[in-house]
């Protein structure tokens, strides 16, 4: 049987649905973001729909790797996305460790997005012990795969934690509202994930959806570099 809504509520489920999709419109660049919990997706239909970019989740703490996480990349390739692979960090588990998982599964192409650092969570770390994990995360990631890695997390939680201390790093924050994040520092976004409650064909259920504050070119510039434009940059230096 059908259940009607009342009008207030209907006003507000239409207000949310108009939100979501000013956010999209105001934007050039649109992607999502995905794991295991997405199932099998059809990545073919969901690039025809528009989508630039996804970032999939590879690897979480010590040993913990997304059983999706190969048939995701293998498809968002192969289907013309820029793709992006990211570390949920476990803030008890040894950076070190940690990377060597993400290493070991993860081998980014010329064109591919840089490596992802996911951070939600604190634990008992102190906030100076928690700059200090996310940091030689970073660091150590940079160096291995010669790309700044993205800093993922958020609105709240960054600024709370980790605010002003990684202004060299993309920035990637969550905020489920048709506003902008706006960080008590004033660094601006490079990525925001806008809601958590898409629908997108080729994709069964709900899919976070995202934005890139710029234009595919510049989307392009922070993707790990093919070997002409290393070449180029260090004969411009």
């Amino acid at each position: 049987m059908l259940r009607l809504l009342p009008i207030s509520g209907l006003l507000l489920l239409l207000l949310s649905a108009c939100g979501r999709t000013e956010v999209a419109d105001r934007f050039t660049v649109k992607g999502l973001d995905v794991s295991r919990y997405q199932g099998v997706v059809d990545w073919d239909q969901v690039a025809g729909e528009g989508q630039h970019f996804t970032f999939i989740k590879a690897s979480e703490g010590r040993e913990h790797r997304d059983v999706a996480f190969q048939a995701n990349w293998t498809g968002a390739g192969r289907a013309g996305l820029r793709r992006g692979a990211y570390h949920y960090l476990l803030p008890h588990v040894s950076v070190e460790e940690q990377l060597s998982n993400y290493i070991d599964l993860v081998k980014l192409e010329p064109g591919d997005l840089p490596p992802v650092l996911d951070v939600e969570y604190i634990g008992r770390l102190s906030s100076p012990e928690l700059v200090d994990h996310v940091r030689q995360w970073l660091q150590l990631a940079e160096a291995h795969y010669g790309v700044k890695p993205i800093l993922y997390t958020g609105l709240n939680f960054y600024n709370r934690y980790l605010a002003g201390q990684f202004d060299a790093y993309p920035l990637w924050l969550a905020r489920y509202d048709s506003r902008d994040p706006v960080t008590i520092c004033g660094r601006p976004y490079q990525f925001w994930q806008y809601t958590d409650q898409a629908r997108i064909p080729g994709i069964v259920g709900n899919v976070d959806r995202n934005v890139f504050s710029g234009t595919l070119t510049e989307l392009q510039a922070i993707c790990v570099p093919h070997p002409q434009e290393e070449q180029q940059t260090a004969t411009a230096k």
